[in-house]
């Protein structure tokens, strides 16, 4: 008679024992009443008295399906986020929630349906990370009670109607050639002011610009071109007056070039 109670006091043990995974919590009841948090490892927990439910505390991620919400500025916009999030007490979880992972799924919907519609569009499609970080403070002050610490909100896409993606491209396209304009305005400035003090320096520097005529003479002789349009400077005809040879001159030097 005693085997037999020693093994059914055995068999009671063995089919009491409960294994808690490191990165689990074990919640038990006795009788409908919270007893105690159950730690990894194993805990007796004995039939018809004793029951109990496993929390997994690693983080979570919810994906928040897609949205359609209303920017400040009246525009539609489709988004959708994942939400990072952890239990950081496996008491409240189970008692002050009934479903932890569908709660969060909704607030996080709500949430951010609610935020998009405070700021414009603007706002949405360049501050992603300020928005993400205002939803994210939200969430996790709604869900304190309930034993949740949620770590991080990423924004991953934002749908907009195709109409509003044509005149997007078409601001982006404006702002593009109005770079491009300016930019080509300032380099006319750039080379105009170059050009200024180069003119300057030719005229005041004795021999300057002879030098560059050369110049110009040497770029000439390594071109194959057969048709060449030379220039002669202002320059130059004034230094022929300055030595006397005026018009008169040139024109009976010339004529006595034809006689011969």
């Amino acid at each position: 008679m005693v085997i037999v109670w020693l093994i059914v006091i055995v068999f009671l043990l063995l089919i009491s024992l409960r294994v808690v995974k490191e990165y689990e919590r074990g919640i038990k009841f006795v009788f409908g009443r919270f007893d105690s948090v159950m730690s990894p490892g194993l805990n007796l927990v004995i039939p018809i008295f004793h029951t109990y439910q496993i929390v997994d505390i690693r983080t979570k991620a919810v994906d928040v399906p897609d949205q359609e919400a209303i920017t400040k500025d009246n525009i539609a916009a489709g988004i959708n986020a994942v939400i990072y999030y952890k239990i950081s007490d496996a008491k409240k979880a189970i008692i002050e929630v009934q479903n932890y992972y569908y709660a969060v799924s909704q607030l996080a919907q709500t949430t951010m349906r609610n935020i998009v519609g405070e700021v414009e569009l603007d706002e949405l499609l360049s501050n992603r990370d300020g928005i993400a970080a205002k939803i994210r403070d939200i969430i996790d002050k709604a869900t304190d009670p309930w034993g949740i610490k949620v770590e991080g909100v990423e924004l991953k896409d934002v749908v907009l109607p195709p109409d509003m993606k044509r005149v997007i491209a078409k601001q982006a396209e404006a702002e593009r050639e109005k770079r491009a304009v300016i930019i080509k305005a300032q380099g006319e400035v750039i080379a105009s002011t170059n050009l200024a003090k180069a003119a300057h320096t030719l005229a005041t520097s004795a021999g300057a610009l002879h030098l560059r005529t050369l110049q110009t003479l040497n770029d000439l002789s390594s071109d194959q071109s057969n048709t060449v349009i030379f220039a002669i400077p202002l320059e130059l005809l004034r230094a022929f007056e300055r030595v006397g040879l005026d018009r008169n001159v040139i024109n009976k030097i010339t004529t006595l070039k034809k006689k011969k």
